[in-house]
């Protein structure tokens, strides 16, 4: 599916965020309220917080929130660690790949026909890889109760441990001196409390990138990163903002993501334990870890498009964490039909398994839109001097960015 997305030129700094008219181009400054009006300000997001950064709240004692969804890379993994280990002795293997919680203020809950921008619906929104969250503390709750992450029994188990924390006296101030004496509220109370934390804009959609800078006036781009630009939003090429739309909307700055559900084919990742199993397939929106959508096989390997934000950053690719690269992922790309035998392994006759991570007789819902429309023979869609282009962009969105008093 491909959606054709406008860039606009936002000239506007500080709390002001501009949106361009269609007609005439120009840029009208809006002041924007933030998500949540005094997100960050209060006392439930500090406790969420300290929740976030405390690995007592795991029943292993060595496994906090931050573990995986480190401050210091966007909230994502810390490089090695995009399929963590967890449970309770610390030996259980992830099955997905850990997500930036960074630039998700905008996420609707997920819809089966959602309404795109352009006309379209289809499958989008929702929390993780395959939407079953539909708010952040559900969201939140995931974790929390994964035997292969902080592995705790119940809600139950989570608020002893709320109870026994350095901050339970702060969290009775807040939500009632008598919390404690109802486990399932202060369970609550405790996804209430993360959920506001990741609401603070400062931290999870600071808006600090290069490239945010160049759209309030404040930088010039280079030429690769102009031409990389380019080559991302064209539909030709690159088509990376079919999905990772770089529309500026309703006066705010894009996310790099149109929340959308895809099946790009990637290889099976033989590092992820469950993956033994010949039998086992992660297939997104039809399970296993999502169950309402079981019988669609239509969706299955289906995965919700992140933010490209941050991307330049993380050492793992794809929600099975397969890539290690960007370049890799950019290759793969443009050579996935081209040449396949690169990517994907052989059977025993000798032939080219392609999409082994699909199981036998999935239906045919790969991706076929550009870049991935080639065949063999034919030549890719980008060039590798484009590709390096492609990088250079993609790198402008890395938030953390300071311009210089050139702009540069």
């Amino acid at each position: 599916m491909v959606r054709m997305v406008v860039m606009g030129l936002c000239l506007a700094a500080g709390p002001a965020i501009c949106s361009a008219d269609a007609r005439t181009g120009t840029v009208a400054a809006q002041t924007v309220a933030p998500a949540t009006a005094d997100a960050g300000t209060g006392a439930i997001a500090a406790l969420g917080r300290r929740m976030f950064f405390d690995p007592s709240l795991s029943a292993s004692g060595k496994l906090a929130c931050s573990s995986c969804h480190d401050p210091n890379y966007a909230y994502g993994p810390p490089p090695g660690k995009a399929i963590a280990l967890g449970g309770k002795n610390m030996d259980r293997g992830g099955t997905r790949a850990v997500p930036s919680l960074r630039y998700l203020h905008q996420v609707p809950p997920f819809a089966e026909h959602y309404h795109f921008a352009d006309g379209d619906n289809g499958p989008g929104g929702g929390y993780t890889w395959d939407g079953r969250a539909a708010l952040r503390r559900e969201q939140a709750k995931l974790p929390l109760l994964a035997a292969n992450e902080m592995a705790n029994s119940g809600p139950t188990e989570v608020a002893e441990r709320l109870r026994r924390s350095s901050y339970a006296e702060d969290f009775r101030r807040a939500f009632g001196r008598d919390i404690f004496d109802r486990p399932e509220a202060a369970f609550e109370a405790g996804l209430q409390a993360l959920e506001a934390f990741q609401q603070v804009p400062s931290e999870f959609y600071p808006y600090t990138s290069k490239y945010d800078a160049f759209l309030r006036g404040q930088a010039d781009l280079t030429d690769a990163e102009e031409r990389g630009v380019a080559l991302f939003k064209d539909p030709a090429k690159g088509n990376c903002a079919s999905c990772h739309g770089t529309v500026i909307r309703d006066g705010g700055l894009p996310t790099f993501t149109d929340f959308d559900y895809i099946n790009v084919g990637v290889p099976r990742n033989p590092k992820i334990e469950a993956n033994a199993d010949p039998a086992y397939f992660d297939l997104g929106l039809c399970g296993p870890a999502r169950t309402d959508l079981a019988t669609r096989k239509e969706l299955c390997g289906y995965f919700r498009s992140p933010s490209v934000r941050n991307v330049a950053i993380r050492d793992a690719f794809f929600h099975n964490g397969v890539f290690h690269s960007l370049r890799e992922v950019l290759h793969f790309y443009v050579e996935r039909d081209i040449k396949p035998e690169k990517w994907y392994p052989r059977n025993a006759d000798g032939s080219v398994h392609k999409f082994d991570d699909l199981p036998p007789g999935a239906p045919d819902n790969v991706d076929h839109d550009a870049p991935l429309n080639r065949k063999p023979g034919d030549s890719p869609a980008l060039t590798d001097a484009e590709i390096e282009d492609l990088i250079a962009f993609l790198q402008t969105l890395t938030d953390g960015y300071h311009p210089g008093p050139d702009g540069s």
